[in-house]
């Protein structure tokens, strides 16, 4: 699929201003709601435009702690990987799962109201999660840099 710097414009908008009615949306990319409504659903068809969502600042919901797990795990049994990532969805304060080539096989990042919760859901779930090898923990103290702006 081929997109321009017309498209690459109108993308930038979108990221930094999600919220925009479309009309001041098309103003901002310096296209008319028409061309913006036609290459918005380019994009779309196209597979650049997978959806749009609301971004939860889970602080301000009380969901206070952030902790990154990373798992390596012991592959010895062909259905290692299905198993932990099945029993991984199911703990309903993983908010993120990610899979990676290398030492680590699987990262999870978990939210908790407060020390005490996070204690629990990993005494509880954590450390109940099958085929587990090895495990690392990462605790965010600041987030300094979140974007998803285009290096376009």
């Amino acid at each position: 699929m081929q997109v321009d710097d017309v498209d690459r414009r109108i993308l930038r908008q979108m990221l930094a201003g999600p919220g925009l009615a479309r009309a001041d949306l098309a103003e901002r990319a310096g296209v008319t709601p028409a061309s913006l409504w036609r290459r918005l659903e380019k994009l779309r068809a196209g597979g650049v435009i997978k959806g749009e969502e609301a971004v939860i600042d889970w602080r301000k919901l009380g969901w206070e702690v952030e902790v990154s797990l990373r798992f390596t795990l012991d592959k010895a049994d062909p259905r290692a990987f299905d198993e932990f990532l099945d029993a991984a969805r199911a703990v309903p304060e993983v908010i993120e799962i990610q899979t990676f080539t290398g030492q680590t096989d699987v990262r999870l990042n978990l939210i908790a109201r407060d020390m005490a919760h996070y204690q629990e859901i990993y005494r509880a779930r954590i450390l109940a999660l099958p085929h587990i090898a090895d495990m690392d923990s990462l605790m965010l103290i600041s987030t300094l840099k979140d974007t998803s702006e285009l290096p376009l």
